[in-house]
């Protein structure tokens, strides 16, 4: 256990010194990069869980799924069923994606799309809703501008690249 929380340790001190959190002061430094990335994960998660929830409902009763494709959710250019198909494997996969943090960025750009063309395929969308929506876009702008820290596979991959490098 100790040589685990060392190697975090040294993995936020690494992370710092690359320009992450460079400005914050040299002992503050690790302890502030490991909040920094438990925050990414709680925030991975939360908004992960939300969008795996909906795919989950939309394979409970694909029927109902196809007809709300068909005749509420306007998707445009896509035919409904091909819509349906996209839009719950999105909901499926990439949720699992960004709580891993495995291809973080592009998981988070995905659900943007997949949360924006919600909005924009309903013809009508209550103002909570909306205000939801929108929230997940903001949340979501998170781990698409920085990453997902130090406690994801990227970070990971990250570091077993370099330590082969040299």
């Amino acid at each position: 256990m100790r040589a685990f929380l060392s190697g975090l340790r040294d993995a936020a001190m690494d992370a710092g010194a690359g320009g992450g959190g460079a400005f914050w002061p040299g002992p503050l430094r690790a302890p502030l990069l490991l909040a920094q990335s438990a925050a990414l994960l709680a925030l991975r998660w939360h908004v992960a869980a939300v969008f795996f929830r909906s795919g989950l409902t939309k394979l409970q009763d694909w029927e109902t799924t196809l007809l709300l494709f068909e005749n509420e959710y306007l998707v445009p250019v896509l035919s409904p069923t091909l819509a349906a198909w996209m839009g719950t494997a999105g909901e499926l996969l990439l949720p699992v994606l960004l709580v891993l943090g495995l291809g973080t960025r592009v998981a988070a750009l995905g659900l943007s799309v997949v949360n924006v063309v919600a909005v924009l395929s309903l013809a009508e969308i209550a103002p909570l809703a909306l205000a939801d929506h929108y929230l997940w876009g903001a949340l979501l702008l998170v781990p698409l501008l920085w990453g997902a820290g130090l406690f994801s596979l990227d970070a990971g991959l990250a570091r077993w690249r370099q330590g082969r490098k040299g």
